[in-house]
């Protein structure tokens, strides 16, 4: 999909950020079998889907997406890694991922729910 964006536009596909929220969306409205918000906000606690980077989960205590993150570095585009971000001849290089177990911090959220 975002190849196929590049060729047509060059430009980068920035709406891929956007298939998180999208995709959690949906299970959560196909889990409550319903469109009321409180009924699918109440359907995505905890709630778990596939992304581009591996699973992502809705924590429960204050509806923040728990997913891994990436370690990179912005160095210049080589043969081993091609992709040029924004046409810039600069791309990012993965150092590290971290696990969302890992990289998951504790939160103070007292989020309020509807009744």
């Amino acid at each position: 999909m975002s190849a196929d964006f590049k060729k047509k536009f060059n430009d980068d596909y920035y709406t891929l950020a956007t298939y998180n929220g999208i995709n959690l969306m949906g299970a959560a409205i196909a889990k409550a079998k319903s469109t009321d918000p409180v009924k699918v906000a109440a359907a995505m606690d905890g709630l778990t889907v596939k992304s581009f980077a591996g699973e992502v989960q809705m924590r429960k205590s204050d509806h923040q997406l728990q997913q891994s993150m990436f370690i990179t570095k912005w160095q210049k585009v080589d043969k081993n890694n091609a992709y040029s971000v924004e046409n810039t001849g600069y791309t990012f290089v993965p150092i590290k991922q971290l696990d969302a177990y890992v990289s998951s911090t504790p939160t103070s959220c007292q989020m309020k729910r509807p009744s």
